[in-house]
C-alpha cells in the first residue's frame, strides 16, 4: 500500500491518541512524544484508545498528509513493547503495513533472508563466482552440481534440443 524509502523512519506512539486531534494537534503530539522533528519527514503513527482507528501523519515538501484507518473488525496492536522511558516504538515499513491490516505481530518472528559467505566475494574454490552463482555452491544457482568437465558431453549430449 505505502512506498517508503529506506531512509523514512516510523514511529509508532505506545499511548493511545485523541485521533479527533488534525494536523496541528498531532504535530504537538509529536513534539511532546516522539524523538524527531514533526516536519523530518517521518510517518508517525498513532492509534486510538480502542485501537481500532489509526492515523499516520507526515510531512512532505508542500505540506501535511494525513492517512486514517479504521478497522471494521479487531485492533492494531503493537508489534512490541517501548523501551524503558520511551513513549513510542520504531517500526519498519513491512511492519507498518502489516499493521495497517490489522495482524499482530507480537509473536511474529523475523526469519534470516541474507547471510554473509564466509569466503566473501569467492567461492569455496578460490574462483571468483560468476552471475548466477551462490558462494554456497559452486555449481550454477539452477542446480547444485558440479559443471561438466572440460572435454565430456554438455547438456546437448544429453538429450537436450538445440535452440
Amino acid at each position: 500500500m505505502l512506498t517508503l524509502p529506506a531512509s523514512v523512519r516510523i514511529y509508532v506512539a505506545a499511548e493511545p491518541v485523541d485521533l479527533r486531534r488534525g494536523f496541528d494537534g498531532l504535530a504537538a503530539t509529536v513534539r511532546s512524544v516522539m524523538p524527531a522533528s514533526p516536519m523530518s519527514g517521518h510517518v508517525f503513527v498513532f492509534v486510538n484508545r480502542r485501537r481500532n482507528r489509526m492515523k499516520l501523519l507526515v510531512w512532505d515538501r508542500t505540506g501535511w498528509l494525513i492517512v486514517y484507518k479504521r478497522l471494521e473488525r479487531g485492533t492494531f496492536e503493537l508489534p512490541t513493547r517501548p523501551e524503558a522511558g520511551r513513549r513510542h516504538v520504531e517500526v519498519d515499513a513491512g511492519e507498518l503495513g502489516l499493521m495497517l491490516e490489522g495482524l499482530d505481530l507480537r509473536d511474529a518472528r523475523r526469519r534470516k533472508r541474507w547471510y554473509r559467505s564466509p569466503w566473501g566475494a569467492e567461492g569455496p574454490h578460490g574462483g571468483a563466482l560468476s552471475h548466477g552463482q551462490d558462494a554456497r555452491h559452486s555449481g550454477t544457482a539452477s542446480s547444485c552440481a558440479s559443471p561438466a568437465p572440460p572435454g565430456s558431453p554438455g547438456r546437448e549430449g544429453r538429450g537436450a534440443r538445440a535452440p
